[in-house]
């Protein structure tokens, strides 16, 4: 057997030009959905990231305001802004790239953020809407793996998903998403004994630790769907993810790669998150 692809490139063009129409069609109404970013720093991946989520804003016809502060902006000064963004109308969604310095609180400024801008969807409001399943912003990683998961047809009804990593950003919401879908989740984690006896009932594996091969073939049932959230690098310093890619394509039924797969469907459901947030402020 050798895994059927999840091309997330492929599914995040398709997502994308859906939101550029529904972009165009706000635009005839006047309205033209904005996400700012803030960046605090000079983190190297952080301004990639936020680069590419900027670009992608631009591509769908949105508008997009990047703030860039120095590593010594004050946490009162940075709540300040988050403040003042969210008074202003022509923003719909805000985003303070992580992590933050030190001596910033990351909960607190994420928790100043208003809900109805929460894009990213960390915020707590957020996280008690998904949790009792509520309307709400859905955190952008495990959102888009779940439209993954409906790109191929896969009906989640009572199987088994298996979520290894139990971060707010990603496991701990993408145990809930599946949940809601009516699937029987199991939430694995550092402290888990025996991760294997787990992975191998599993008929849906989401990989999100941020530690190479921490998924290899013998860990999965023959046919699974394997989603790889992680982001690493190998030996030579080529972008890998969190399962071995090689040896557990010959054994699962579909399979996420790393690049090309989670990755762009994350800044995908960050521009659907933005455009909801706009149509919603429109009523």
């Amino acid at each position: 057997m050798t895994a059927q692809l999840i091309d997330g490139n492929a599914l995040s063009r398709q997502l994308r030009a859906d939101v550029a129409a529904r972009v165009k069609t706000l635009a005839g109404r006047g309205i033209t959905p904005g996400l700012a970013v803030i960046l605090v720093g000079d983190n190297p991946a952080s301004q990639v990231y936020v680069r590419n989520k900027v670009k992608a804003c631009e591509d769908t016809g949105m508008h997009s305001v990047l703030e860039t502060w120095p590593a010594t902006l004050s946490e009162q000064d940075l709540l300040a802004r988050v403040h003042a963004l969210n008074n202003d109308p022509t923003i719909h969604g805000i985003l303070v790239q992580l992590p933050l310095p030190a001596h910033i609180d990351a909960q607190r400024v994420i928790e100043a953020i208003s809900p109805d801008k929460d894009v990213d969807g960390f915020h707590v409001a957020s996280a008690g809407a998904l949790m009792t399943g509520l309307p709400g912003f859905w955190p952008c990683t495990p959102h888009g793996c779940m439209k993954m998961l409906e790109h191929i047809g896969y009906d989640l009804r009572g199987k088994h998903a298996v979520v290894i990593g139990r971060s707010n950003i990603v496991g701990k919401p993408m145990a809930l998403m599946l949940l809601q879908a009516n699937a029987t989740v199991t939430l694995c984690h550092s402290a888990t004994k025996d991760l294997a006896h787990h992975t191998r009932q599993a008929d849906v594996i989401v990989a999100a630790v941020g530690k190479r091969n921490v998924l290899t073939a013998d860990m999965v049932k023959p046919g699974a769907v394997v989603i790889d959230v992680g982001m690493n690098r190998n030996d030579e310093g080529k972008l890998c993810g969190d399962v071995d890619f090689d040896g557990v394509k010959a054994v699962a039924g579909w399979i996420t790669p790393v690049p090309g797969g989670v990755g762009p469907m994350t800044i995908t459901m960050l521009l659907v998150n933005t455009l909801d947030a706009a149509e919603r402020s429109q009523g």
